[in-house]
């Protein structure tokens, strides 16, 4: 069964993210007490299953005159895989920003890497935005401006 989940399902959520990271070769710096205060204060939200998570957080487009919702991390234990979780799991992202803030789109990035995943999400119909180019700005930079 997929849920929401909350600030006490942190430690799940971490366990999650953690075997994602892993299984991408991604190092992982995300502490336990960040993760917790992200969902408590609802600027990171997740869903769950035994098998499986989704975490992610509002967003607005200003050039869409819409919300949806940034899926920062999808993981699906190698066990389920096939079985069509990543699925509901997005699924349930969809009906929980809806829910909420009335999002009627989904938005996420893939690593260039990782074909099989990229070839997933064209499966759903997520597409490229040619005209967009997504920046990030952090460290020295950041504290900089």
């Amino acid at each position: 069964m997929i849920r929401a989940a909350g600030a006490a399902d942190a430690a799940q959520v971490m366990a999650g993210l953690q075997a994602l990271a892993a299984t991408m070769g991604d190092p992982f710096r995300l502490s336990a007490a960040q993760l917790a205060r992200a969902l408590e204060s609802g600027a990171a939200r997740a869903v769950l299953h035994d098998r499986g998570l989704a975490l992610w957080s509002p967003f607005v487009s200003t050039s869409r005159g819409a919300m949806g919702a940034y899926v920062s991390d999808l993981w699906v234990a190698d066990a389920a895989r096939g079985q069509g979780l990543g699925v509901r799991l997005l699924a349930a992202v969809r009906d929980q920003a809806a829910a909420e803030f009335g999002a009627v789109f989904l938005r996420l990035a893939v690593y260039a890497g990782n074909p099989g995943a990229r070839q997933f999400y064209d499966r759903l119909g997520f597409a490229p935005k040619p005209d967009e180019t997504w920046l990030t700005l952090e460290g020295a930079a950041l504290e900089a401006i």
